[in-house]
């Protein structure tokens, strides 16, 4: 296959007025994932919309600073950066611990994934990244946080019903869908922002009264980072375990990413990108968790917007970059931007975790011809999961304190069951 031809590669730096134009197409691309996972998860820890605001100027920041990093220092491909699912799924799961707890384990995950690729032990620890292993990490991250999407949609706000907001969930899916299959170009990659924006208009038309605006009396300018000193250092060990098993698949995520794009463009010396890029990833994750907020990785979308505009260059990601960074300095930005119904962040969610569903099935079924052992070594990880995950609060209440960060954490439990069998019980002779 011949390497495809770029209008501007890697290195290649753009003129002025297409150098900001690129940049702001990959800012239009980032931005809806901010303001999607960390309203998400705000709402986990905060009730004050002030509060929740702020913590998601805290991901624009570290965003920014990881984007800008990668592109400079790391990989130093065009990558796209934002907040990691699999880590809501962490996040969601560990609701009965403390926020601090929470936050300490991201910290640590993301350390020790900096060490283990700075050390070159990250090379040992592919092997366990077996194609059904792979597939039932990227499938069990949407089945897991279908218990979260489901509070997004039924629960009633204000004069919207559940019943409504049901129907306006198929519905809009269904509209989605249908654009996503006869879009192309640059329309298809930014699908989930002309969602965002068509569905919020909509369901405002609706409900007028849910736009409110401009009612957290904030200041319109402030640090994302001027509340630091508010990290408290608090450590179990079965949160930190959970946590890390989330890192396992969150470091399956960012070295795919990283593998597509170099695919794509073919650059010189991969493995030392895919070093410094796991490297850089997992010290934005202890950034992440030493600010409260929920980690980051490389998203696996750009090798679309990529092909759809011929655009190779790096240097594209820097005026992004700093878009990030400004906006996560005014909080009335960033408020802006969080005024999206939770029933539209719970559709779109949908629609992006049928997007994980697919790339599992596409795993699966790439390698070889899918057998009765393979179903089974994947069936039961799922089982589990979407068991352990709508498992009644008053049940998880009877689990050991000590265990329950890991038994009631169904993508946990899937991970953990999934390497058993893939390892133990059905371990291929090849």
């Amino acid at each position: 296959m011949s390497k495809m031809a770029f209008k501007y590669g890697l290195d290649d730096v753009p003129p002025p007025l297409e150098l900001i134009l690129f940049g702001l197409q990959w800012l239009a691309i980032s931005v809806p994932t901010i303001v999607i996972i960390g309203k998400v998860v705000a709402d986990f820890h905060y009730n004050s919309n002030i509060e929740q605001v702020i913590y998601v100027q805290k991901i624009f920041f570290v965003t920014a600073i990881a984007l800008l990093t990668q592109v400079l220092l790391g990989h130093r491909l065009p990558i796209v950066t934002g907040p990691a699912t699999v880590l809501l799924v962490g996040v969601a799961a560990s609701t009965g611990s403390d926020s601090h707890t929470v936050y300490s384990s991201i910290m640590i995950g993301g350390i020790i994934l900096s060490l283990i690729a700075v050390t070159g032990l990250f090379g040992r620890l592919k092997k366990l990244f077996t194609p059904r292993v792979v597939a039932v990490i990227l499938i069990l991250i949407a089945f897991t946080l279908a218990p979260t999407i489901m509070n997004l949609i039924i629960t009633p706000v204000m004069q919207a019903s559940s019943l409504f907001n049901l129907i306006f969930t198929l519905v809009f899916l269904f509209i989605m869908f249908v654009c996503g299959k006869y879009l192309t170009g640059i329309w298809k990659s930014t699908i989930i922002i002309w969602s965002l924006l068509t569905g919020s208009l909509i369901y405002f038309l609706f409900f007028p009264d849910q736009m409110v605006f401009g009612h957290s009396q904030m200041i319109n300018f402030s640090a994302p980072f001027s509340n630091l000193f508010n990290f408290e250092l608090s450590v179990n060990p079965a949160v930190v375990v959970s946590f890390l098993i989330c890192f396992l698949a969150l470091s399956i995520n960012d070295l795919g990413s990283i593998q597509s794009v170099g695919e794509l463009i073919e650059p010189d010396e991969m493995e030392k990108r895919i070093t410094r890029g796991l490297s850089i990833t997992g010290l934005a994750n202890g950034l992440s968790g030493l600010l409260g907020i929920v980690g980051i990785v490389n998203f696996s979308m750009s090798p679309g917007v990529i092909a759809s505009t011929a655009c190779a260059s790096r240097y594209t990601m820097v005026p992004a970059a700093l878009g990030l960074l400004a906006i996560s300095f005014f909080p009335k930005a960033v408020e802006f931007v969080s005024l999206i119904p939770r029933v539209v962040i719970g559709s779109v969610l949908i629609y992006v975790m049928c997007s994980q569903v697919s790339a599992g099935l596409m795993v699966a079924l790439k390698s070889a011809k899918i057998e009765f052992d393979d179903g089974l070594v994947m069936g039961l990880p799922f089982m589990l999961g979407i068991v352990v995950s709508f498992l009644p609060g008053d049940v998880l209440g009877t689990f050991p304190v000590s265990l329950r960060p890991l038994l009631g954490n169904g993508f946990v439990v899937g991970v953990l069951v999934v390497l058993f069998l893939d390892h133990v019980v059905y371990r291929s002779k090849t």
